[in-house]
């Protein structure tokens, strides 16, 4: 425990240096200088990050436009991660499907969510469903081929063995299948996490009134920079706080593993 405590304990002193080096570079390059004249110091941004919990940017509070982001990240986030870890068993037990569905999987991944909009806009118009597309396509590739992939990983010849030993396809998939493709499916949620919350900014563009998207949109066309800059924390320091809950969440039920140690 206490060489547990000692080693992300200095995790987090050279992460806490790094980001005091980091804020004292900005803050020296933008007081007094040219630069400082389109760009506001850190104190300008983050004390009006921490005002913006109390008074309203727009119409609402720092906290609602973080929580109805995250209603608009985690419905079509779950969803893919349904969809995304059911097509991907499928297609790793099967190899029939893994021929049929696999192309199409991997002529989407490399897509930008950002180029589907043109498309949302055309099918769903200007309502939620629109954003959900949006995050949902930066999800489920992500999610599908990391499950194929821990199916695929499976040794053969324990497979086999499980096979001599009477074991049934239920009882396969079950008791060596499944708990092999864990680690995987965590890997590619926590890629996804991060992935769909970095999309948000995208999915509010599409006519939003609220939202962490929508502090950098609104910024962008009234020229407030420190407006804008409050939105990039917001996203930064939420999508940090999502991926650390995911990395935790998986060291708690894959602790018998070694990514999850």
């Amino acid at each position: 425990m206490t060489q547990f405590w000692y080693k992300n304990g200095r995790k987090f002193v050279y992460g806490a240096g790094g980001l005091l080096l980091f804020g004292l570079i900005w803050f020296f390059a933008t007081n007094g200088t040219d630069l400082g004249k389109i760009l506001p110091d850190p104190v300008t941004v983050l004390h009006k990050f921490f005002l913006s919990f109390a008074e309203p940017i727009g119409t609402k509070t720092m906290i609602f436009h973080i929580l109805t982001s995250l209603r608009r990240m985690l419905l079509p986030y779950l969803v893919a991660c349904a969809a995304g870890i059911l097509l991907g068993v499928i297609m790793g037990w099967y190899k029939p499907l893994e021929a049929i569905v696999k192309p199409y999987i991997e002529l989407i991944r490399p897509i930008p969510p950002i180029a589907w909009i043109p498309l949302s806009i055309a099918w769903f118009g200007f309502a939620e469903m629109s954003k959900y597309f949006l995050i949902f396509l930066a999800c489920f590739p992500t999610i599908t081929i990391n499950t194929y992939s821990g199916v695929r990983s499976v040794d053969d010849t324990i497979v086999r063995a499980a096979k001599m030993l009477g074991a049934k396809d239920r009882q396969l998939f079950t008791t060596v299948v499944l708990p092999s493709t864990v680690p995987y499916i965590f890997a590619g949620l926590q890629v996804a996490i991060g992935s769909s919350w970095a999309t948000i900014v995208a999915a509010e563009m599409i006519r939003s009134s609220e939202g962490v998207g929508w502090l950098i949109i609104s910024g962008q066309e009234t020229s407030n920079m420190p407006q804008v800059l409050v939105g990039i924390v917001a996203i930064a320091l939420t999508g940090l706080v999502l991926v650390s809950f995911m990395r935790l969440l998986e060291t708690k039920l894959c602790a018998w593993n070694e990514r999850g140690q």
